[in-house]
Parts: C-alpha cells; structure tokens; sequence
C-alpha cells in the first residue's frame, strides 16, 4: 500500500505541470465535444486524436487521450439530459430518467446529478487501479508465451461469455478481426497474407481506418437513417436547482456505491461502459424504493446510469495496461495507441514504464475533477451548438474521418477502407454484430498468434504447455470454462423451458 501511494505522488509529480493541465483541459473540452455532436463518440475522438499524438512523448500523449475520453462520457450526458439524444451509446440509460427532469424544467437538477455522481463512479474506479496495480506488477516476471497466450485466449473468451451480445455474433465479429488483422506480410516467415493480389493490402489494414469506418462513418450513417431533431429543454444552469441536487446527493448513497461496483466490475471484464449502465439502472429500478417513479423523472435513475458509466470507463484502463486486454472500445483503441508509441502492454509496464504508467494514474484524478468543472461550465455553450441543423455538422463529422483516414498513411486507398468499414459498421449495427470484438481482435490478434507460436515451439507442439504449471493452467480453464459458458446457459435454459411447459396445466379442452 505504501508502495503504491509513493508511486502515485511521483505520479503527480509527472503530471502537474503546466504544460500537461493544459493538455488535460484541451483533451476534456474535446471530449466533451466529441461527446455532444451525434455521429462520433469517444472511441472515434479518440481514433481521430491518435495520429496527432505520434510525435509526442507517450505520457503527454496518453493524458490527452483519456482527458478526451471522460470528456466524452461527460457530453454524451449533456445531450442525453437536455435533448434525448445519448451522444455515446452508454448515455442510452441517462435518457430515461434525465430528458423527462429536464422536461419538468429540473434540468439543471439532472446535470449536477448526472456529472457529480459521475465523477465518484470514476474516483472508484481510478482508487480500484491505485490498488491493484502492484498486485499486477508482481506477477510480472512469471509471465512467457504460454501465460500471454492464456491471457489473450482469456480475453477473446470474456468476449463471448460475456460481452452482452449474442456469442455466435461476437465470435463472427472476432473472426472478421483476426482475417483483417492477418492482411499483409507474415512477421515470422514474410509470406504474404489474404493480399488478394492487391498491392496497397502488403502493409495490411491500419486498425486507425477500421476504427474511424466503423465507429465514425458507421455511427454517422445510422445518425441519417435515424433523422436526429435537436429539440431539447433550455441549457441554461439554475444555480438554486444545482445547489439542491448537491445537498440531496448524500440521500443516494446506496445507488453510488451499488453503480460503482457495477461499474467496476464491468469495466475490468469486457462488458464495457454501456453494459455497466444498463445493468445499473435495471438493479437500481428493482431495489429502490421509488422503482415505480422510474422513467417519470426520478434523480436516482441519472444517478445509477452515470456511477456505473464512468466508473466502468476508468477501470477498463487496469485490465488494459495491465494485461493487454481491453475492456471497452476505447481502451483497445488506446491500446492500439501504446503499441505505436513502441509501449508493450502488460504485466512488465508498471516496472519499465513508471513515469507513463504512474503519471497517467495522477493525470485520471486531475482530468476527471476538470471534467466535472468543465461540464458543468460548458452546458450552455454546447447546447446552442446543437441548434445548428445536422446538415452542417454531418459534413464536417465526414470530413474529420476522411482527414484522421489519410493522416494514417497518407495512401488514398485508405479513404476507400474506411468508407467500407464504414459501411460495414452500419451494416453490423443494423444486424446486432458488436463492434469492440473486432477491434480488440485486430489489435492484440497478431500478438495471441506470435505467442501460441512461441508456446507451440517451446511444448514441440503439445497443447500440454497451457496446462504446464498452475498460473497458465489457471488462466486456460478459465478461458475455457467461459467458452462454454454460453452453450451451459443455453441448455439449463432449454431444460427450465421444457420443465415449465410439462409441468403447466393442460388447456381447457385438449
């Protein structure tokens, strides 16, 4: 314990300058952006940002990466609240209970609620990496080939298990990651790979267009199909009905703490911030004691969504520094972002990398406590942004893709890819395919092939070596376990459904 609060006050001392507040505030002001404009979202910001950050030192980069991700979670709230309009998938829940307070002309009430409740669940989540993180480093020299590849094969397997979708599709969609992420040249043998005779697919497919296809064009497509109409309540903060919501938050305790842990779970398993909201919410409904004024305006129906959201957001960084598993589509897209900087995920970075690892650690205390000041300072501004008709913003959203697609390489091929992706992306929304499977498989894919093929070098090709001592063995029955998982739940539900239709009585006349 002691260990790990020094290392958090050297943090500090590595992200208290100047220069990296102002990269703090400059990244939550876009996020906030990215968060509000319909069409994007944190995992495309983030995308867009990337190529910038290239000829920047890792920790500064990093701080403006996440400064941008709570930046969006936070306007993705503001919209929710001010005009039904979740500007990030995971602010769908605050929507329920948010927009109808702003209706009744609470808004200011819903936003404080929404932004102070936000900022504890990612307090939690951020002590909940303070904590755990030397746990994590002192395992770091036990790990070879066949633990990394238990713990990628660990990673693929939550997907499935527990990824909220429906496993065959996630297993579609992880699939479709691995074939885009084995384009181009072989690194062991220099083959050439699913190339099709296309010579601009011998560098492969930079998982940046992916991205900004599937979650920038692709959200923008679904935003067209949809007809967005920016009508909303008044933007403008009350500071009385702010005051009040401050002074009754100490009521709410119950659904702080219960969205955290849920927040905190989700975010260190692959379920992910919009999960963790869902889940908030429909506990929060079921156990509290104003359950029925759900979805008529009720403060703790903003309150669990948001915990949950934000504390599943800072958390899913652990699993990803940790052990290179990420726990959103943000965290893979900035896990993507280490691998570029030339940064190896895993167990060895809290040793090798401390002032990057430390130092973003103090930076998510800095940045959340300006992300709430900001949110709150800013509501009026971006809420007179979105009376500006979307057929302004749609274009200029296509534009900042198109740019962040040729930044990549400057190869105008990569403009037709993402314009594919995109379509792609549309076409799996529309279908129910999840998108982070297919990102976390492109970005860590090449990683579980170099590792199983170290591992099958090491065993001369016995599977054995998963099983070779208790960690690997641990961490591979576990993959297992939850690679079944699905197919266990869907035969005790088949046998509940087959017991409930023999024991129902017969119909009146059969």
């Amino acid at each position: 314990m002691l260990s790990n609060l020094d290392a958090l006050m050297h943090g500090f001392s590595v992200a208290l300058t100047a220069h990296h507040l102002l990269l703090m505030v400059a990244g939550v002001l876009l996020g906030i952006l990215v968060g509000v404009l319909p069409g994007l979202g944190a995992p495309n910001g983030v995308t867009l940002l990337l190529p910038l950050t290239f000829s920047m030192d890792p920790v500064s980069a990093i701080i403006l990466l996440t400064s941008l991700y709570w930046g969006a979670l936070f306007g993705g709230s503001t919209t929710s609240i001010l005009f039904n309009i979740p500007g990030e998938p995971s602010s769908v829940a605050t929507t329920f209970d948010g927009y109808p307070m702003a209706r009744q002309g609470r808004a200011s009430e819903a936003l404080t609620y929404a932004f102070v409740s936000a900022g504890i669940g990612a307090l939690v989540g951020i002590v909940v990496i303070t904590l755990l993180s030397s746990a994590v480093a002192s395992f770091a020299l036990r790990f070879g080939p066949p633990e990394y590849f238990a713990v990628y094969l660990l990673a693929f397997a939550s997907f499935i298990a527990f990824g909220g979708g429906a496993p065959l599709k996630t297993i579609v969609s992880l699939a479709l990651g691995f074939g885009f992420g084995m384009m181009g040249m072989d690194t062991v043998s220099g083959s050439m790979r699913l190339t099709f005779d296309i010579p601009e697919l011998i560098r492969g497919i930079s998982f940046l267009v992916v991205v900004i296809g599937l979650f920038g064009l692709g959200e923008l497509l679904l935003t067209i199909e949809e007809g967005p109409e920016f009508k909303g309540a008044s933007g403008r903060l009350d500071p009385r009905g702010m005051l009040r919501a401050l002074a009754s938050m100490p009521r709410y305790w119950v659904a702080v703490l219960r969205g955290s842990a849920v927040g905190v779970w989700m975010g260190i398993t692959p379920g992910g911030p919009t999960a963790a909201s869902f889940m908030s919410y429909g506990l929060a409904r079921r156990t509290s004691r104003n359950g029925v004024r759900f979805g008529q305006g009720e403060p703790e129906g903003v309150i669990a969504p948001e915990t949950a959201d934000h504390a599943a957001g800072t958390s899913a960084m652990l699993p990803m520094l940790s052990l290179g598993i990420p726990g959103s589509a943000t965290s893979a897209v900035m896990l993507g972002g280490l691998m570029i900087w030339g940064l190896n995920p895993g167990p060895m970075l809290f040793i090798e990398q401390r002032d990057f690892v430390w130092g973003m650690i103090a930076s998510m205390y800095l940045g959340n406590v300006i992300g709430v000041i900001l949110a709150l300072a800013t509501v009026p501004l971006f809420a007179a942004m979105l009376s500006v008709s979307f057929s302004i913003i749609g274009p200029v959203i296509v534009t900042v893709c198109l740019v962040g697609a040729y930044t990549v390489a400057g190869a105008p091929f990569d403009l037709w890819l993402a314009v594919a992706f995109g379509v792609a992306g549309y076409l799996m929304k529309k279908l129910d395919y999840p998108l982070a499977p297919l990102v976390l498989a492109m970005v860590i894919g090449d990683k579980a092939e170099d590792a199983f093929r170290q591992s099958m070098l090491m065993s001369s090709g016995s599977l054995g070596v998963l099983w070779s001592n208790p960690l690997v063995g641990t961490l591979s029955t576990i993959a297992a376990l939850f690679l079944l998982w699905p197919l266990a739940s869907a035969l005790l539900g088949w046998r509940r459904t087959s017991k409930a239709m023999r024991l129902a009585p017969p119909e009146p006349g059969a």
